[in-house]
């Protein structure tokens, strides 16, 4: 019995919560996976699951175990990494995550520079608008947009972003331009994906409002939702670098900016179990500050007014 291996699928059994969920994980056949588990049990001479129809339980024997094997995996890919030398020169393949829109227009073109700074780096770019499970998906770095919901991972704040209420100069033109979230029920609008509460979100002072307009486009993309606005569908409220190309053109037009947005904070998020690889520490040393530079550039710029129409 090879018992590395045998810890490796026990660990996937028990982060995937099944047998079963184990063998597609690990892209093995269920029997092979259950046993590789029987046999490690039969070595140790006790009883490290407790199997159900639906799930797995760890016993007592089993929790103990299970947390050892987690720290000697991690001892041995630190040993690996360490002989590859990616402690001590920047290489190797650097998975990241990015949301779709503000990976594009802001990550990505700075990891492009940094690849040219460190040519022995190749990089894997994941581009989501979901949250990735990093250490499922065995992913270096995320970008997370908004409150981080896993306080597990090790995370550097780069900025904050707001939200934008905007919309094509034909529209506002045609129905006028609301100048309070109250006169928003007299106008359309289009929205990214399901919304289900109340309204869109106001802050004037201490009063929080919440209104939002007839709603005639619900899209399940931000690029479907913007290209609604500036086809002069309606409004939309979303968030500022979905369209700060949109605003510097004109082709849309910032309103209601008397009504404030409550802010929501980016960082870039990683795992760490031992020493942190050196690929890893660069690109999070470099990507930080343009970030944050892009970010606050993006909540400096204010379009010059349009004038109310209607």
């Amino acid at each position: 019995m090879d018992r590395l291996d045998a810890m490796q699928v026990l660990l996937a059994v028990v982060d995937a919560g099944s047998l079963s969920a184990a063998s597609r994980k690990l892209n093995a056949p269920l029997p092979s996976v259950s046993r590789k588990v029987a046999e490690l049990e039969r070595h140790l001479g006790t009883r490290l699951l407790v199997r159900t129809s639906r799930n797995v339980q760890l016993t007592d024997a089993g929790r103990d175990y299970v947390d050892a094997a987690r720290q000697i995996i991690a001892q041995i890919e630190d040993a690996e990494l360490r002989a590859s030398g990616e402690y001590h020169t920047p290489r190797g393949v650097l998975t990241i995550t990015v949301p779709i829109t503000f990976g594009q227009d802001y990550v990505l073109p700075f990891a492009y520079d940094f690849l040219r700074e460190h040519p022995e780096i190749t990089l894997n770019v994941i581009s989501l608008d979901r949250v990735v499970n990093l250490v499922d998906e065995h992913v270096d770095v995320g970008v997370r947009l908004g409150e981080l919901a896993d306080s597990s991972f090790y995370a550097v704040k780069v900025g904050d972003f707001d939200f934008v209420t905007c919309a094509s100069p034909e529209y506002l033109a045609r129905k006028g331009r609301p100048s309070s979230p109250e006169e928003l029920v007299n106008h359309d609008g289009a929205v990214f994906g399901q919304i289900t509460e109340p309204g869109w979100i106001y802050q004037q002072d201490s009063l929080r409002l919440e209104a939002k307009p007839n709603i005639r486009v619900r899209a399940n993309t931000a690029t479907a939702t913007v290209t609604a606005a500036t086809r002069g569908v309606g409004i939309i409220r979303i968030p500022r670098y979905q369209v700060a190309k949109e605003l510097r053109s004109g082709a849309l037009v910032a309103i209601l900016d008397d009504y404030g947005s409550p802010s929501f904070p980016a960082h870039l998020v990683y795992v760490r179990q031992g020493l942190l690889p050196l690929k890893v520490r660069v690109f999070i040393d470099w990507m930080a500050p343009r970030l944050k530079r892009a970010l606050n550039d993006l909540a400096a710029f204010k379009p010059e007014r349009d004038q109310p129409n209607g």
